[in-house]
C-alpha cells in the first residue's frame, strides 16, 4: 500500500493513548506503513556511549505510528480529514481535502 501522508505534513492521531494530539511528520516508513510524528508516541532507550558527541544515558525520541492511526489536517477546515486527488490544467496530481475541497500539497 503506497502511504498518502508525507514529510511534513501536519496530522492528528485518531487512535491510541495520543489520540486527539496533532504534530508534523518526520519521516515516512512506507515498507512498514508506519510514520514519525515530532513529540508524540515518545519512548524511552537507553543509549550506550558513541564518543564525545553522545554520551551513554536514557534518550527519549519518538517511535513509530500506524498510519491508520493518523489523518492529515486541512489548514482551512482546521480539523482531521479525508483527502482524495485531483488533477490539475498541467497534468499533475494534487491532494484535496474530502471536507472543503483546498488544496492540501503546497
Amino acid at each position: 500500500m503506497r502511504a498518502r501522508i508525507k514529510k511534513n505534513d501536519t496530522v492528528m492521531v485518531i487512535a491510541g493513548r495520543e489520540r486527539g494530539k496533532t504534530g508534523k511528520v518526520l519521516r515516512v516508513l512506507p515498507a512498514k506503513e508506519r510514520a514519525l510524528v515530532e513529540r508524540l508516541n515518545m519512548v524511552k532507550r537507553h543509549q550506550k556511549p558513541r564518543g564525545p558527541q553522545s554520551p551513554s544515558g536514557i534518550v527519549e525520541k519518538e517511535a513509530s505510528i500506524h498510519i491508520s492511526n493518523i489523518m492529515i489536517m486541512c489548514d482551512k477546515c482546521n480539523a482531521p480529514v479525508r483527502m482524495g486527488k485531483r488533477v490539475l490544467e498541467d497534468n499533475r496530481s494534487v491532494r484535496v481535502c474530502r471536507r472543503c475541497g483546498d488544496q492540501l500539497d503546497r
